[in-house]
């Protein structure tokens, strides 16, 4: 596979990913996609899709990693986003465990977490922290405006992100829209990784 074919992986993956959990929401008639995270439309009936779902993202995003070690800017930057794939791998491999009601009869959260749960909750942490962290090593490897738009990419991906595991906690303010805000960030993150693999596509 050729360089500019490993970097297209990294261009695809985000609407891909994107477009499946919007298709696997819509279908779920429990489900809430303002209040309940990605993750879990893992459980229940059709949980499998976005299984695998996570599973190809990690992998299109593994491929895309190695084409920014052949050619990226940085090292460092590939290996992050390397780790940022092994994370979606492990949301794949761990199932979360059920929260704010979803699947129906469910506590809004567990009072203990189960193995599994606390591995996808700690892998995808690890994949969050190493996306963020790309953000900002591959802020300095284009024009000013990229890297303005890299750290603002980054800053405002951590903050969502921190606050939907705060509406996950069940905070009451912001638990209604915890998933609204989950999606924010995840789509502040993947249009960031979709233009860097643009960028160097196209350099």
């Amino acid at each position: 596979m050729g360089n500019q074919a490993l970097l297209a992986c990294g261009a695809a993956v985000g609407p891909v990913f994107t477009l499946a959990y919007l298709l696997e929401g819509a279908g779920r008639a429990d489900y809430k996609p303002f209040r309940h995270p990605v993750s879990s439309l893992s459980l229940g009936r059709g949980g499998w899709a976005q299984t695998v779902n996570f599973l190809v993202a990690g992998s299109l995003s593994l491929i895309f990693a190695v084409g920014l070690w052949h050619v990226g800017p940085s090292h460092w930057g590939a290996l992050l986003i390397a780790t940022w794939a092994v994370g979606l791998l492990g949301a794949g491999a761990f199932r979360t465990d059920p929260v704010s009601g979803y699947p129906p009869g469910t506590p809004d959260q567990l009072q203990h977490p189960t193995r599994t749960g606390a591995l996808h909750d700690l892998l995808s942490l690890v994949g969050f922290l190493a996306l963020m962290g790309g953000c900002f090593v591959f802020a300095p490897s284009g024009s000013p405006g990229w890297a303005v738009y890299s750290i603002a990419s980054g800053l405002l991906f951590a903050a969502t992100m921190v606050l939907s595991s705060v509406a996950f906690g069940q905070h009451q303010r912001w638990v209604g829209l915890g998933g609204l805000i989950q999606r924010v960030s995840l789509s502040v993150g993947w249009t960031w990784q979709t233009l860097l693999a643009a960028h160097l596509l196209h350099a």
